[in-house]
Protein backbone atom coordinates (compact mmCIF):
# COMPACT_ATOMS: atom_id res chain seq x y z
CA UNK A 1 0.00 0.00 0.00
CA UNK A 2 1.45 3.43 -0.99
CA UNK A 3 0.27 5.98 1.16
CA UNK A 4 -1.73 9.38 -0.31
CA UNK A 5 -4.08 11.31 0.73
CA UNK A 6 -6.64 11.28 -1.39
CA UNK A 7 -10.37 10.97 0.02
CA UNK A 8 -11.14 7.24 0.30
CA UNK A 9 -14.38 5.64 0.83
CA UNK A 10 -14.57 2.33 3.03
CA UNK A 11 -17.74 1.06 3.06
CA UNK A 12 -18.36 -1.24 6.63
CA UNK A 13 -19.93 -3.89 5.81
CA UNK A 14 -21.56 -3.81 8.97
CA UNK A 15 -24.30 -2.91 7.20
CA UNK A 16 -24.11 -5.72 4.51
CA UNK A 17 -26.49 -8.71 3.78
CA UNK A 18 -25.02 -11.12 6.45
CA UNK A 19 -25.74 -13.91 4.42
CA UNK A 20 -24.15 -12.46 1.70
CA UNK A 21 -20.50 -11.14 2.46
CA UNK A 22 -18.72 -12.21 0.02
CA UNK A 23 -20.95 -11.17 -2.94
CA UNK A 24 -21.46 -7.90 -1.16
CA UNK A 25 -17.98 -7.27 -0.93
CA UNK A 26 -17.49 -7.81 -4.54
CA UNK A 27 -20.91 -5.62 -4.96
CA UNK A 28 -19.26 -2.86 -3.14
CA UNK A 29 -16.07 -2.71 -4.73
CA UNK A 30 -17.41 -3.19 -8.32
CA UNK A 31 -19.49 -0.07 -7.48
CA UNK A 32 -16.77 1.99 -6.31
CA UNK A 33 -15.55 1.41 -3.04
CA UNK A 34 -11.75 2.27 -2.57
CA UNK A 35 -11.44 0.09 0.79
CA UNK A 36 -13.52 -2.86 2.82
CA UNK A 37 -14.17 -2.01 6.58
CA UNK A 38 -14.56 -4.57 8.81
CA UNK A 39 -15.80 -3.53 12.19
CA UNK A 40 -14.75 -6.33 15.17
CA UNK A 41 -16.63 -6.06 18.10
CA UNK A 42 -16.42 -8.34 21.54
CA UNK A 43 -19.46 -7.19 23.29
CA UNK A 44 -17.29 -6.42 26.10
CA UNK A 45 -15.48 -3.41 25.36
CA UNK A 46 -18.61 -2.35 23.31
CA UNK A 47 -22.18 -3.68 23.74
CA UNK A 48 -22.22 -5.79 20.50
CA UNK A 49 -20.79 -9.06 18.87
CA UNK A 50 -19.59 -9.29 15.38
CA UNK A 51 -16.96 -11.08 13.49
CA UNK A 52 -13.61 -13.12 14.13
CA UNK A 53 -10.50 -13.99 12.67
CA UNK A 54 -11.98 -16.82 10.50
CA UNK A 55 -14.43 -14.44 9.84
CA UNK A 56 -11.91 -11.87 8.36
CA UNK A 57 -9.98 -14.56 7.11
CA UNK A 58 -13.36 -15.60 5.00
CA UNK A 59 -14.05 -11.77 3.57
CA UNK A 60 -10.25 -11.93 2.78
CA UNK A 61 -10.98 -14.07 0.34
CA UNK A 62 -13.12 -11.49 -1.51
CA UNK A 63 -11.46 -8.59 -0.94
CA UNK A 64 -9.78 -6.96 -3.83
CA UNK A 65 -8.90 -3.55 -2.61
CA UNK A 66 -7.49 -2.90 0.97
CA UNK A 67 -8.99 -4.67 3.70
CA UNK A 68 -9.36 -2.37 6.79
CA UNK A 69 -10.05 -4.08 10.04
CA UNK A 70 -10.94 -1.91 13.18
CA UNK A 71 -10.78 -3.87 16.62
CA UNK A 72 -13.30 -2.97 19.18
CA UNK A 73 -12.31 -5.30 21.69
CA UNK A 74 -10.16 -5.42 25.07
CA UNK A 75 -7.20 -6.79 25.19
CA UNK A 76 -6.20 -6.10 21.98
CA UNK A 77 -2.59 -7.86 22.15
CA UNK A 78 -3.36 -11.74 22.45
CA UNK A 79 -5.31 -11.52 19.00
CA UNK A 80 -3.06 -9.26 16.91
CA UNK A 81 -1.51 -12.35 14.91
CA UNK A 82 -4.30 -14.20 14.42
CA UNK A 83 -5.60 -10.81 12.10
CA UNK A 84 -2.54 -10.69 10.68
CA UNK A 85 -2.92 -14.47 9.39
CA UNK A 86 -6.47 -13.42 8.59
CA UNK A 87 -4.93 -11.01 5.44
CA UNK A 88 -5.58 -7.50 7.58
CA UNK A 89 -3.76 -4.77 5.68
CA UNK A 90 -4.80 -1.97 8.36
CA UNK A 91 -5.56 -2.90 11.85
CA UNK A 92 -6.90 -0.33 13.84
CA UNK A 93 -6.91 -0.62 18.09
CA UNK A 94 -8.57 2.00 20.19
CA UNK A 95 -6.25 4.27 22.58
CA UNK A 96 -9.15 3.59 25.56
CA UNK A 97 -8.92 -0.42 24.85
CA UNK A 98 -6.19 -1.41 27.05
CA UNK A 99 -2.58 0.41 29.36
CA UNK A 100 -0.01 0.06 26.20
CA UNK A 101 -1.08 1.80 23.22
CA UNK A 102 2.41 2.10 22.17
CA UNK A 103 3.29 -1.45 22.58
CA UNK A 104 -0.01 -2.68 20.58
CA UNK A 105 0.74 -0.32 17.54
CA UNK A 106 4.15 -1.82 17.67
CA UNK A 107 3.17 -5.28 17.47
CA UNK A 108 0.73 -4.74 14.99
CA UNK A 109 3.50 -2.96 12.28
CA UNK A 110 5.98 -5.90 13.55
CA UNK A 111 3.14 -8.91 12.42
CA UNK A 112 3.42 -6.46 9.15
CA UNK A 113 -0.12 -4.82 8.90
CA UNK A 114 0.17 -1.20 9.15
CA UNK A 115 -1.13 0.16 12.19
CA UNK A 116 -4.29 2.38 13.13
CA UNK A 117 -5.25 3.71 16.67
CA UNK A 118 -9.08 4.91 17.17
CA UNK A 119 -10.43 7.51 19.42
CA UNK A 120 -13.66 7.32 20.93
CA UNK A 121 -15.85 10.86 20.97
CA UNK A 122 -15.02 11.64 24.42
CA UNK A 123 -10.99 11.15 23.92
CA UNK A 124 -9.20 13.77 23.31
CA UNK A 125 -7.02 14.30 20.11
CA UNK A 126 -3.63 14.65 22.23
CA UNK A 127 -4.25 10.66 23.63
CA UNK A 128 -2.22 9.66 20.63
CA UNK A 129 0.14 12.63 20.33
CA UNK A 130 3.16 10.59 21.44
CA UNK A 131 2.26 7.45 18.95
CA UNK A 132 1.84 9.15 15.44
CA UNK A 133 4.96 7.91 14.45
CA UNK A 134 3.92 4.58 15.28
CA UNK A 135 0.52 5.02 13.47
CA UNK A 136 -0.69 4.34 9.86
CA UNK A 137 -3.40 6.45 11.00
CA UNK A 138 -6.01 7.86 13.49
CA UNK A 139 -9.69 6.53 13.52
CA UNK A 140 -12.33 9.61 14.87
CA UNK A 141 -15.24 8.47 16.23
CA UNK A 142 -17.98 10.28 14.88
CA UNK A 143 -20.33 7.80 17.37
CA UNK A 144 -20.02 5.84 20.56
CA UNK A 145 -18.77 2.40 18.90
CA UNK A 146 -21.20 -0.40 19.01
CA UNK A 147 -23.55 -0.10 16.54
CA UNK A 148 -24.43 0.95 13.01
CA UNK A 149 -27.42 3.49 11.50
CA UNK A 150 -26.14 5.82 15.18
CA UNK A 151 -26.45 9.82 15.16
CA UNK A 152 -23.80 11.85 14.07
CA UNK A 153 -21.51 13.50 16.71
CA UNK A 154 -19.45 16.66 15.48
CA UNK A 155 -15.88 16.04 15.88
CA UNK A 156 -14.53 18.46 13.20
CA UNK A 157 -12.86 20.44 15.62
CA UNK A 158 -10.87 17.05 16.71
CA UNK A 159 -10.00 16.64 13.24
CA UNK A 160 -8.90 19.74 12.69
CA UNK A 161 -6.69 19.24 15.62
CA UNK A 162 -5.21 15.82 14.53
CA UNK A 163 -4.43 17.65 11.10
CA UNK A 164 -2.27 20.33 12.34
CA UNK A 165 -0.75 17.41 14.94
CA UNK A 166 0.30 14.83 11.81
CA UNK A 167 1.78 17.83 9.84
CA UNK A 168 3.60 16.04 6.95
CA UNK A 169 3.78 12.51 8.55
CA UNK A 170 2.68 9.72 6.32
CA UNK A 171 -1.14 9.06 8.57
CA UNK A 172 -4.61 8.98 7.11
CA UNK A 173 -7.50 10.41 9.05
CA UNK A 174 -10.76 8.03 9.14
CA UNK A 175 -13.83 8.84 10.30
CA UNK A 176 -16.28 6.12 11.67
CA UNK A 177 -19.85 7.09 12.01
CA UNK A 178 -22.57 8.84 10.16
CA UNK A 179 -21.28 9.62 7.28
CA UNK A 180 -22.72 10.61 4.72
CA UNK A 181 -23.09 13.27 2.22
CA UNK A 182 -24.23 15.83 4.15
CA UNK A 183 -21.41 15.41 7.09
CA UNK A 184 -18.51 14.32 5.11
CA UNK A 185 -17.56 18.10 3.54
CA UNK A 186 -16.92 19.40 6.53
CA UNK A 187 -14.82 16.42 8.10
CA UNK A 188 -12.66 16.09 4.57
CA UNK A 189 -12.57 20.23 4.54
CA UNK A 190 -10.69 19.58 8.24
CA UNK A 191 -8.59 16.77 6.99
CA UNK A 192 -9.91 13.52 6.88
CA UNK A 193 -9.14 11.87 4.08
CA UNK A 194 -10.57 7.89 4.88
CA UNK A 195 -14.77 7.73 5.19
CA UNK A 196 -16.03 4.85 6.97
CA UNK A 197 -19.77 4.52 5.35
CA UNK A 198 -22.06 2.26 6.42
CA UNK A 199 -26.38 2.45 6.30
CA UNK A 200 -25.23 5.49 3.81
CA UNK A 201 -23.34 2.97 1.10
CA UNK A 202 -26.04 0.11 1.73
CA UNK A 203 -28.90 1.99 1.51
CA UNK A 204 -31.27 0.47 -0.87
CA UNK A 205 -29.20 -1.94 -2.73
CA UNK A 206 -28.78 -5.80 -2.43
CA UNK A 207 -26.67 -7.95 -4.40
CA UNK A 208 -28.54 -8.61 -6.81
CA UNK A 209 -29.09 -4.80 -7.31
CA UNK A 210 -26.47 -3.09 -6.68
CA UNK A 211 -26.74 -0.34 -8.23
CA UNK A 212 -27.85 2.16 -5.26
CA UNK A 213 -24.30 0.93 -3.78
CA UNK A 214 -22.76 2.73 -6.31
CA UNK A 215 -24.99 6.03 -6.45
CA UNK A 216 -25.04 6.47 -2.61
CA UNK A 217 -20.72 5.75 -3.00
CA UNK A 218 -20.91 8.67 -5.64
CA UNK A 219 -23.24 11.06 -3.65
CA UNK A 220 -20.72 11.09 -0.83
CA UNK A 221 -18.62 11.69 -3.65
CA UNK A 222 -20.14 14.02 -5.45
CA UNK A 223 -20.35 15.90 -1.73
CA UNK A 224 -16.52 16.42 -1.03
CA UNK A 225 -15.79 18.11 -4.56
Amino acid sequence: MTFDRSVKIAPSILSADFANFGLEIQAIEGQGADWVHVDVMDNHFVPNLTFGPPAVAAFRKHVKTVMDVHLMITPVDPSIEAYAQAGTDILTAHVEAGPHIHRTLQAIRAAGMKAGVALNPGTPAESVAHVLDLADLVCVMTVNPGFGGQKFIDMTAKVRRLREMIGDRPVHIEIDGGVNPETAPGLVAAGADILVAGSAVFRGGSVENPGPYGRNIRAIRNAIT
